[in-house]
C-alpha cells in the first residue's frame, strides 16, 4: 500500500513538472513572439520617428518657399504697380508731345499760309517791276525782297531817288495791310572801298542807305516805326563774286527782310495746344 501511495505522489510530482514545463515553454515561447513583435514595433516605430523628420524637413522648405513665392508675388504686385504708373507717365508725356506737335504744326500751316499771302501780295504790287531791279523770294519760312541800287539810289549816294520812292510806295502799302509782320531793312553793299566826306567805309554808306530807306516808309507813306529797324551789313554777305562788275552790281542791294513776330507764333501754339486739349 505504502509503494501505491509512493508511486501515486511520484506520479503526481512528474506530472505536475511536465504541466510546468509545458506551459513554461509555451510562456517562452510568447515571450519571444512578444519580443519580437516589440522589436519589430520598435523598428517600426523608428522608421515612422525617421519619415516624420523627413515631412518635417520638407514642410518647412515647402513653408520657406511658399514664404518667398509670396514675397516674391508682393514684389511683382508692386513692380507691375510701378511699371504701371511709369507707363501711364510715358502716355501722358507722349499725348502731351503729341499735341504740342500738333499744335506747331497748325501754327506753322498759318505761318506759311501769312508767308503765301504776303508774297502774293508784294508780287501783284511789284509786277510790273523789272527782275534784274527787285527780285522776292521765300528762305526757309522768311520772305526777302531784294531792290538793287541802281534803282533806289545814285552812284555813292544814299538819297532815295523818285523812282524808288513808288516802289517804296507799293511795298508800304502791302506791310501797312499786314500789321501783324515786322521787317528789317537791311544795306548790302560790294568791297570797293568808300571814304568820303559823307562815308567813313561801306558799313557807314550801308547803314545810311537802310535808315534812308526806313525814313521814306515812315515820313511819306506812314508806316508805323515800331515795325521796322534798319540795318547795315556792308560787303560781309555777298549774293555774288566781287571780281566782276556784273557781281558787285548785285551785291550793291538793299532787302527787307520780312520777320516772323515770335510772340505771335508762340500764341498760334498755345491756341492750337488749348484747341486740341478740348477735342
Amino acid at each position: 500500500m505504502r509503494k501505491i501511495m509512493l508511486l501515486s505522489a511520484t506520479a503526481a510530482i512528474l506530472l505536475s513538472s511536465c504541466v510546468s514545463q509545458k506551459k513554461y515553454n509555451e510562456l517562452e515561447a510568447k515571450q519571444r513572439d512578444t519580443q519580437d513583435q516589440l522589436n519589430t514595433a520598435t523598428v517600426k516605430l523608428n522608421s515612422c520617428l525617421e519619415e516624420k523628420g523627413r515631412m518635417n524637413e520638407q514642410i518647412a522648405r515647402l513653408n520657406n518657399t511658399n514664404a518667398a513665392l509670396l514675397n516674391n508675388v508682393g514684389d511683382l504686385a508692386t513692380l507691375s504697380k510701378k511699371e504701371a504708373e511709369n507707363l501711364e507717365r510715358s502716355l501722358e508725356s507722349i499725348k502731351e508731345k503729341d499735341l504740342a506737335i500738333r499744335s506747331m504744326q497748325q501754327a506753322m500751316n498759318k505761318k506759311d499760309s501769312v508767308t503765301l499771302a504776303l508774297v502774293t501780295s508784294l508780287k501783284g504790287a511789284l509786277g510790273n517791276m523789272s527782275d534784274e531791279d527787285i527780285e522776292i523770294n521765300v528762305e526757309k519760312g522768311v520772305v526777302y525782297v531784294s531792290i538793287s541800287d541802281k534803282l533806289l539810289f545814285d552812284s555813292g549816294r544814299y538819297n532815295i531817288t523818285p523812282r524808288a520812292k513808288e516802289v517804296l510806295g507799293k511795298v508800304a502799302t502791302v506791310v501797312k495791310n499786314k500789321p501783324n509782320i515786322e521787317f528789317m531793312v537791311e544795306g548790302h553793299t560790294d568791297n570797293k572801298p568808300i571814304k568820303t566826306s559823307m562815308f567813313e567805309d561801306n558799313w557807314d554808306l550801308s547803314v545810311k542807305r537802310a535808315t534812308s530807306v526806313v525814313r521814306v516808309l515812315q515820313e511819306d507813306f506812314g508806316v508805323e516805326p515800331a515795325r521796322m529797324t534798319a540795318a547795315g551789313r556792308s560787303y560781309y554777305i555777298p549774293v555774288a563774286t566781287n571780281e566782276t562788275a556784273e557781281g558787285r552790281a548785285k551785291n550793291r542791294r538793299t532787302r527787307i527782310v520780312v520777320l516772323p513776330k515770335l510772340d505771335q507764333f508762340y500764341s498760334m501754339i498755345e491756341e492750337g495746344m488749348e484747341k486740341a486739349t478740348k477735342e
